[in-house]
């Protein structure tokens, strides 16, 4: 049994209900941020605009945006709420597979109205007819709705059932890695129809305008700039808000939350289905641009690589999630061209070179040093 809370608690308590405890954010966070999102949201499409970058870098860009807003919800799960969660990629393919859905419906199709993508089902049972789940997607607002509904639909019912059994710390992780692993192998099966192994690909057309065209190459980019800075504002939002602050209090001391009169389960649940919905929507701006969406991604190590980005950037920052999942994949995309077999030893120096000399992250170093160069204390 937990020790009884004595009067310093019960205060901290009331001040919880009163919305009394709040945490002024550095001006020089606000800064960085405001660089950072006037770079991606002016300076870059500028750039892009005048032909200063080329159309492959655009869409990298775009699709680290959207990986980035995958990270944003882990941070929100697990910086703040202290939720290790390994199937956020889990979430973001199936985000991406509903878009997909909709994109290979608007692309080639065969005689009988079957996309191209379904080829390999269709040669394997001699032929088919248009799965009756398929045709749905064919309306655009019918697959944004489930972008978001059905990551959020599977979350929910996961993460209540774990919560409610109190299942938490590394046993959590073991099962939502189980979760991941036995999903990429149920899409891996051709009988499901989603076209198995190969996944989703000939897309051709979004909105009736050309995926290959420049113009929507660009706009696919300002869409996920812009959807990040959303995810961005309002999870920083979320934080200040007395919801966010009982978010800290489960991370910090679910069992004296629960003693005084909270019920955990559905703050923990609600953040879980939260960072899913924000999974679906960068999977769903993902697919577009990179043309294909496939089991792979959603693979245990894909979800091992967020919680990376965010470790290096930063947990419990919001801000961290960005800065690490933008630069670790510049990174990639940068080294792996000079040296890729080297690039695995490189991302397992940098990880474990926060957690011994940067625990915070890099947001948090920059906070601590920019308080320092103030003559102020941090906590």
């Amino acid at each position: 049994m937990a020790d009884p809370i004595n009067p310093v608690e019960w205060a901290l308590v009331r001040r919880l209900r009163s919305g009394g405890l709040r945490t002024p954010m550095e001006w020089a966070d606000h800064a960085s941020l405001a660089l950072l999102f006037a770079g991606l949201l002016l300076v870059f499409p500028w750039l892009a605009a005048t032909g200063l970058v080329d159309q492959a870098m655009v869409s990298q860009l775009g699709r680290y945006c959207c990986l980035a807003i995958m990270a944003v919800g882990l941070d929100l799960v697990w910086g703040y709420t202290g939720i290790l969660s390994l199937c956020q990629a889990m979430f973001f393919t199936i985000g991406g597979y509903a878009m997909g859905m909709h994109l290979c419906l608007h692309g080639p199709l065969d005689g009988e109205g079957i996309p191209r993508a379904l080829f390999v089902v269709s040669s394997e049972i001699g032929g088919m007819t248009l799965p009756w789940f398929w045709q749905p997607f064919s309306s655009l607002w019918f697959a944004l709705l489930m972008v978001v509904a059905v990551p959020g639909i599977v979350a929910f019912i996961f993460g209540y059932a774990a919560f409610r059994s109190r299942i938490k710390g590394v046993y959590f992780s073991i099962i939502t890695q189980a979760l991941t692993v036995g999903m990429f192998l149920v899409f891996c099966r051709n009988d499901l129809q989603l076209c198995g192994t190969n996944g989703l690909t000939n897309f051709t057309t979004l909105f009736g305008l050309p995926l290959a065209d420049g113009s929507m190459r660009l706009l696919l980019y300002e869409l996920s700039a812009l959807a990040l800075a959303a995810a961005v504002l309002g999870a920083r939002w979320l934080t200040t808000t007395r919801h966010g602050r009982l978010l800290v209090a489960v991370r910090d001391s679910e069992t004296r939350l629960r003693f005084a009169g909270y019920q955990p389960v559905w703050f923990k649940t609600a953040v879980f289905t939260l960072g899913a919905m924000l999974a679906g929507i960068g999977g769903a701006l993902y697919a577009p641009q990179t043309g294909i969406i496939t089991p792979a991604n959603m693979q245990a190590a894909e979800s091992l690589l967020v919680v990376v980005w965010v470790a290096v950037g930063g947990r419990g920052t919001i801000t961290g999630a960005v800065v690490g999942a933008l630069l670790i994949n510049l990174l990639y995309a940068w080294l792996t061209t000079l040296m890729p077999k080297v690039w695995p030893f490189i991302l397992g120096a940098i990880f474990v070179a926060v957690v011994l000399f940067l625990p915070d992250g890099l947001v948090g170093a920059w906070r601590k040093l920019m308080a320092r160069m103030r003559g102020t204390e941090t906590a």
